[in-house]
């Protein structure tokens, strides 16, 4: 994914866009408008006319200062609506490039890296059309209304008003680039280092206390804040003189009217009301103008975002990671009765050496293989092939079928996995398991529970909707073992595979729970896979395989 398709997605359609940058022009228009209107009302009246000759002016002040409030209101609802709306378009764009590559495609990226790239620097993607292109638009087209409207009155004047301009536009963006040079994409790596540092420090927690090394971490943390609160004021810093600037400039302009002006009264046509109108416009035109060296700002701000998200998201789905297309249309899926395994290889992403080879397994259904290894044998790596979250050389067979032949997915459907820590959701026992299947009832969920060995302590809890916790918090290693697997059965897998279900668990208890997770799947006609580096009751498999 390159940058350009972020800004591309992050766009609102031109149709969606029209309506905000026509409704902003107008606000400004009538902004400039009022002000030169107000200027030629006061100078006019004190002239002493016939009322007559006011009325109109007084009519066009009214109609201004309405129309002014009115389309910046109106502005403000379209544009926002237009960029809200091309958010979820990004969102489901970056999705759908990353479920390809997940999990193990995004394994070089930190959590709390990539929580800030899919949140923060996605949000910072609203301030394209809002604070880049329309304010460029809406600036520009003002700027050059109001300087060919000082021409018509004095050209001198609409030279000056130009020339001032054009020196905002270039000082304000030099000045704002200077003193903030390199720290626009700086902000967004440094707040991304932020948040996973945070995000690591909240998640252990518990254990840097129990080991005294809660205030390192915490000076970690700090140094991080430090860093990025410093980049954060430079940024700002830069914005803060460009602006101061563009008021000085103002004011230049100003004063170059009031010196060309005073000349030339009297002289064409030219009089007090048309002087007023001369000097005071340029005010009302920076105030509009000195939004484009801000919206460069923003634009170098957006574009270090863009470019964050764009390489988390490769163009290329790295080798180690299985297509979504199968190889081959099968129009019948297996039924999942037995898997097979011949010379079966894999290795990580970015790896150069694989992390297992020459693998031979068989399981059928009933049956329960014990696969055994020292850490770092390979285990895991064997898991996540089996569900094809990781591609493999050799072959690998679902009921005689090649799993190339399948879609990811549908390789998914037939074959389980129970992870080595389960991921439970900050939600009742009830929600943890109908995403599993959506159409079960609670005595679906309930029977399943009890099959797994939950039933009394479900009840116990106070039923379904009893908490778990954030990631499972409240719960031991054991029930997070046993929801896993009531999940994993609710969605009716016909191969299930347990990577060390007893990793957290007293080892007291570490058979018992064994003993009633094998017994649970196979009690049901279901073949287990079932990993551990501890020791296991012999009579509760039938074959064992050590990496």
């Amino acid at each position: 994914m390159q940058r350009s398709d972020v800004l591309r997605l992050a766009k609102p359609r031109g149709w969606r866009a029209a309506p905000g940058i026509l409704l902003g022009l107008l606000s400004a228009l009538c902004a400039v408008a009022l002000l030169a209107t107000s200027a030629y009302l006061i100078t006019r009246a004190a002239e002493q006319p016939p009322i007559l000759y006011l009325s109109a002016a007084m009519v066009g002040v009214r109609a201004f200062a309405l129309g002014r409030a009115f389309f910046r209101y109106t502005e403000r609802l379209a544009s926002h609506d237009a960029a809200f709306r091309a958010m979820p378009e990004l969102r489901v764009g970056l999705y759908e490039r990353l479920v390809p590559r997940s999990p193990d495609g995004l394994g070089t990226t930190r959590r709390g890296d990539l929580l800030s790239r899919l949140v923060s620097d996605v949000d910072d993607q609203q301030d394209l059309p809002l604070r880049v292109v329309q304010p460029l638009l809406v600036s520009s087209l003002t700027a050059i209304a109001s300087v060919v409207l000082v021409w018509l009155l004095l050209p001198a004047a609409g030279m000056t008003l130009l020339a001032c301009l054009l020196v905002a536009a270039v000082v304000g963006t030099a000045v704002d680039s200077a003193v903030a040079r390199g720290v626009q994409r700086g902000v967004a790596a440094l707040r991304g280092e932020h948040l996973a540092r945070l995000t690591q420090y909240l998640r252990s927690l518990d254990t840097l206390i129990a080991y005294g090394a809660a205030p390192a971490a915490e000076r970690r943390l700090d140094e991080a804040d430090r860093a990025l609160t410093s980049a954060v004021r430079r940024r700002v810093a830069g914005a803060s003189i460009a602006s101061a600037l563009t008021t000085l400039l103002a004011g230049a302009a100003t004063l170059s009217a009031v010196l060309v002006g005073v000349p030339a009264l009297g002289t064409g046509g030219f009089d007090g009301p048309a002087l007023a109108v001369v000097v005071l416009v340029p005010l009302a035109v920076f105030e509009v103008f000195g939004m484009i060296p801000l919206a460069l700002g923003s634009w170098r701000r957006v574009s270090a975002s863009a470019q964050r998200i764009a390489q988390v998201v490769p163009d290329e789905i790295p080798a180690e990671i299985p297509r979504q297309e199968p190889s081959s249309a099968v129009t019948t899926l297996p039924e999942g009765r037995s898997i097979r395994l011949r010379g079966v290889s894999a290795r990580w992403p970015g790896a150069s050496e694989p992390a297992v080879s020459g693998i031979d397994l068989d399981v059928s259904a009933g049956e329960c293989v014990l696969v055994t290894g020292s850490s770092g044998a390979g285990k895991t790596t064997l898991a996540h092939v089996l569900v094809r979250f990781l591609e493999h050389g050799g072959r690998y067979e679902i009921d005689g079928v090649d799993v190339r032949d399948l879609a990811p997915d549908d390789v998914r459907r037939l074959v389980g996995l129970c992870e080595q820590t389960p991921h439970l959701f900050d939600d009742d026992l009830r929600q943890n398991l109908l995403f599993a299947r959506e159409d079960s009832d609670d005595a679906d969920l309930l029977a399943v529970l009890d099959r797994v060995g939950l039933g009394e302590w479900t009840a116990e809890r106070g039923g379904l909707d009893a908490r778990v916790g954030e990631r499972g918090s409240l719960v031991s290693g054991g029930q997070a073992q046993r929801i896993a697997l009531a999940r994993a059965m609710l969605a009716d897998r016909p191969v299930l595979v347990l990577d060390e279900p007893t990793a957290g668990v007293d080892a007291d208890r570490a058979d018992a729970l064994v003993a009633d997770l094998v017994g649970a799947a196979r009690a049901s006609g279901r073949a287990v896979v079932l990993i551990s580096h501890a020791p296991v009751d012999p009579a509760l498999v039938d074959r064992a395989l050590r990496l």
